[in-house]
């Protein structure tokens, strides 16, 4: 019971929109034709209404060619202005309505995926800390669309969302948690969830806090922390327990969230450490453990030569911007560079140099979150090896605030 039959004698008021042919009647005719496989999602804001209270299914759904019942759907004062989609398979004809809901109102059931049910490996959390990033801002304002968010309304996670809170309820094969555990956890980074009271973490992406672990500082830790640990340690092969070789490092915009988790851990190996950054926080990361720091915008510093003359064996490149020839002379014989943030150019690049058998890398870092390596670094917080560099706290109510920041 789509209200198609007056689609082609529309008023302005009612806003129709042809997205594709040159004429209404054939996507009319085919809407008609295939109305037994059509369907009609109509998507209305929640409120107080006979609907809500259990309304019946002819009054939210219908199928497309009752066209006695579209004349009173239209007819129907307490409706206009509201978007209504009707999408015809398999020409992809769509026609697109205004009409506003303000009393025909229902509450629904959504699912996300296939199975049974709900999930019994998540927990749910109430959130007490969350963390914000960069790449948050450039979502919010559609840099990364498609991609992220995948549908709206979209509570952000953020991306990548790391959230520290106390658990609330557990799925029913959840065996390491129980209610009132204080846990750190990464979120799921298409539907997000992290800026909220309460979120659904998965149990095997959920560690225990240690009271000596503020929920600020496991906020920030996961996601930074592990591309930083997995850098050094499967990609570069340092150990954080001091043996093995010793390394040159050079760790690139070592002030950053991901930077200055890279010099703290590159410290606890047998290292040399070389790191850039803005000349406000040379002390900084000289305090986190740097032996040399360069400010970035001085000549040695944009060409990443080190003070010391050294080359470098591994390079934790967490800056943009730098083309691989600019890292290529100053690397050792078999010298790496670990880039977290990889484009195209370096895909490119790593598929040249393989197909070269090229002794120098640039290899592109894709984060592969493991609970053991989480363990680690909250056991690290805990231990006092390994700190979270908060810039400053906001309430909920006042997340835009932090936005601007």
């Amino acid at each position: 019971m789509v209200p198609l039959k007056q689609v082609g004698s529309c008023s302005k008021d009612m806003g129709v929109k042809v997205r594709k042919g040159r004429s209404l009647l054939l996507p009319i005719l085919i809407v008609l034709f295939l109305g037994h496989v059509c369907r009609v999602v109509l998507s209305v804001p929640p409120a107080n209404s006979s609907m809500s209270k259990g309304g019946t299914a002819n009054q939210c759904e219908w199928l497309v060619g009752d066209m006695a019942e579209e004349e009173e759907f239209l007819m129907d004062p307490e409706i206009n202005r509201r978007m209504l989609q009707v999408s015809s398979y398999p020409n992809y004809y769509t026609v697109e309505a205004i009409y506003n809901m303000a009393a025909k109102t229902m509450r629904a059931v959504q699912y996300s995926c296939y199975g049974s049910g709900a999930d019994g490996l998540e927990v749910l959390v109430k959130i007490e800390a969350a963390s914000l990033n960069p790449i948050d801002c450039k979502i919010q304002k559609g840099k990364v669309r498609p991609l992220f968010p995948c549908k709206f309304p979209h509570i952000p996670e953020p991306l990548h969302g790391d959230v520290a809170g106390e658990v609330v309820e557990v799925g029913s094969e959840v065996k390491n948690f129980k209610v009132g555990d204080k846990v750190v956890s990464t979120l799921n980074t298409v539907t997000g969830g992290g800026l909220a009271e309460y979120a659904v973490a998965k149990a095997n992406l959920t560690v225990s806090r240690p009271a000596e672990v503020s929920a600020a500082e496991g906020a920030g830790l996961l996601i930074a922390g592990l591309t930083a640990h997995q850098a050094l340690v499967e990609f570069a092969g340092i150990k954080l327990d001091g043996t093995g070789h010793r390394k040159r490092v050079l760790v690139t915009a070592a002030s950053g969230r991901v930077g200055h988790y890279a010099v703290q851990l590159t410290k606890l190996g047998n290292t040399y450490i070389t790191a850039t950054c803005g000349a406000r926080n040379l002390n900084f990361i000289k305090s986190l453990g740097a032996d040399e720091v360069m400010d970035y915008k001085t000549p040695d510093g944009a060409a990443l030569k080190s003070p010391s003359g050294q080359k470098y064996d591994i390079v934790i490149h967490c800056a943009t911007g730098i083309p691989w020839s600019i890292f290529e002379p100053h690397l050792s014989t078999k010298g790496k560079v670990i880039d977290e943030t990889p484009t195209f150019s370096t895909m490119l690049t790593f598929a040249k140099q393989k197909l070269t058998f090229s002794k120098k890398q640039l290899v592109p870092l894709f984060l592969s979150s493991k609970k053991e390596s989480m363990e680690c670094l909250v056991g690290l917080v805990k231990e006092g090896k390994l700190k979270t560099v908060i810039d400053s706290k906001h309430p909920l109510s006042k997340a835009e605030e932090a936005w601007t920041e």
